[in-house]
């Protein structure tokens, strides 16, 4: 049965078997653990980890898929290890699933960052997750202060997840062969306890803020948070840009406010 790939839903199916036996490997699935696959597609990923699995979750949106899913593995057979949930991943309440969860999935590129930020929702709930993605957002990802990569994403991801760039992937290992680079992440949740970000809904706004005009100084970018006042006794520069802070500088920021003005 061929499946024509969706450019609607950023479909390229990964076909290369070294590629694959490499993810599987990084995975490391244990037969107990309990994991939901994001977008199956031709099931390059499932196949191996149903061998190694008790039961496997997989979400996918393209009806077409789900009936091929249906078909290779009917759900009223008890005998059937795989779980099939119809619908969009960023709409579906992974809560549902139990924890400790593990997530794993080839992300479609045009919605990698909502999904990234769908799953940090669910962080107190994850394991793990292994994701395949554009190598530039993999880069972003886990970049560092004061380099071209390090922005927005990299904040808002790296107070709550450890991550680490696994595996390049190239354009030759999926058909259709996207016209990108692609790579392999593990992120792991940070414990609570690490967490030090008192206001999230604060955090974000002021990353967001800092990052709107990133060639501006941190003066200019936060002057409707922070007065120079506030720049001092933070021990912060505001001729800085927000790409010379690290995320713990953030949190610090935003724990200030949260504390000498609850208003903000």
């Amino acid at each position: 049965m061929s499946h024509q790939a969706k450019k609607r839903f950023g479909q390229n199916f990964l076909v290369d078997e070294q590629i694959i036996a490499d993810i599987v490997s990084a995975i490391r699935p244990e037969a107990d653990d309990n994991i939901v696959e994001i977008g199956p597609g031709l099931g390059a990923l499932t196949r191996p980890l149903v061998k190694r699995l008790k039961r496997l979750h997989v979400v996918e949106i393209d009806r077409d898929i789900i009936a091929r899913l249906e078909h290779d593995y009917p759900q009223n057979d008890p005998k059937v290890k795989l779980v099939i949930h119809a619908g969009d991943a960023l709409e579906f309440d992974f809560s549902t699933l139990g924890a400790p969860l593990r997530i794993v999935g080839n992300l479609p590129y045009n919605i990698s960052s909502p999904l990234l930020f769908h799953f940090a929702a669910y962080a107190e709930r994850i394991k793990d997750m292994h994701f395949m993605l554009q190598n530039e957002v993999v880069e972003r990802m886990v970049a560092e202060p004061s380099t071209p990569a390090y922005g927005r994403l990299s904040v808002m991801l790296q107070y709550r997840f450890h991550m680490e760039k696994l595996l390049d992937v190239p354009p030759q290992s999926f058909r259709p062969m996207p016209k990108v680079d692609s790579a392999i992440v593990r992120m792991i949740p940070l414990p609570a306890a690490e967490i030090v970000v008192r206001n999230e809904a604060l955090f974000a706004r002021l990353v967001s803020a800092a990052f709107g005009q990133r060639r501006k100084t941190l003066r200019n970018t936060l002057r409707d948070y922070l007065s120079e006042e506030d720049f001092a006794r933070l021990d912060i520069n505001a001729q800085l840009r927000a790409e010379n802070l690290a995320f713990t500088d953030f949190a610090a920021i935003a724990n200030y406010l949260d504390k000498h003005r609850s208003g903000a």
